[in-house]
């Protein structure tokens, strides 16, 4: 969005500070819808596929108190931005909850600078949960535990989870634990995601998940 030259308006008619913090909730509806669709945060359809669209670069952090899913599968892909492109961690969970999470992304907004947009759910012991889950991942901390898991499986062999390509190094585990989950993400995608006692929360300053 271009605005006008300042010097070029008329006298007392707009009072710049003012517009543009008029103009921030409309661009924070706009950034939130497009990070709930991004994130799955809204129930939608999709086809999951490690290459289903450009992504924006910009990365999501995610905390849980506990994941926990059933059928596991995760191979080294390629995620590409119109600029770049970014080795990544991509996982498939069928069915997936998440107690207490946590989503984040911080943004820079037109003079209001770094604001944080905030997601919580999960909590009071009701998880939120996810169908066909895929994350695609940098960098993933906690304590997790697999259950009959095959490692080095070929990724393209993997009937259930995103397509993987033929030759790459994959894993898979019938079911997944992961605690103190700590995730930074580029892009994250579900069939639904059903997200009990949401909350979201837009404050000025970088405010992450952790």
């Amino acid at each position: 969005m271009t605005f006008p030259d300042p010097g070029s308006r008329p006298a007392g008619h707009t009072r710049w500070p003012r517009l543009a913090w008029v103009m921030v909730p409309t661009l924070l509806v706009s950034a939130v819808l497009l990070a709930a669709v991004g994130t799955g945060t809204l129930p939608v359809s999709l086809a999951v596929s490690a290459q289903s669209m450009v992504i924006s670069g910009q990365n999501l952090k995610i905390s849980a108190d506990r994941l926990q899913g059933t059928g596991f599968t995760q191979y080294v892909g390629t995620d590409r931005s119109k600029s770049k492109a970014y080795p990544e961690a991509i996982a498939g969970i069928d069915s997936a909850d998440l107690y207490n999470l946590c989503q984040s992304m911080v943004v820079r907004l037109p003079v209001v600078g770094e604001t944080t947009l905030r997601i919580g759910a999960g909590g009071g012991g009701k998880p939120a949960h996810a169908d066909h889950l895929v994350v695609h991942t940098d960098d993933l901390g906690g304590d997790a535990v697999f259950s009959n898991i095959t490692i080095g499986q070929d990724a393209s062999t993997f009937k259930n989870g995103p397509d993987g390509v033929a030759g790459i190094f994959g894993q898979r585990a019938d079911t997944v634990r992961i605690d103190h989950l700590r995730q930074s993400t580029r892009e994250v995608t579900a069939a639904t995601f059903r997200l009990t006692g949401l909350h979201l929360g837009v404050k000025a300053g970088a405010k992450p998940c952790y």
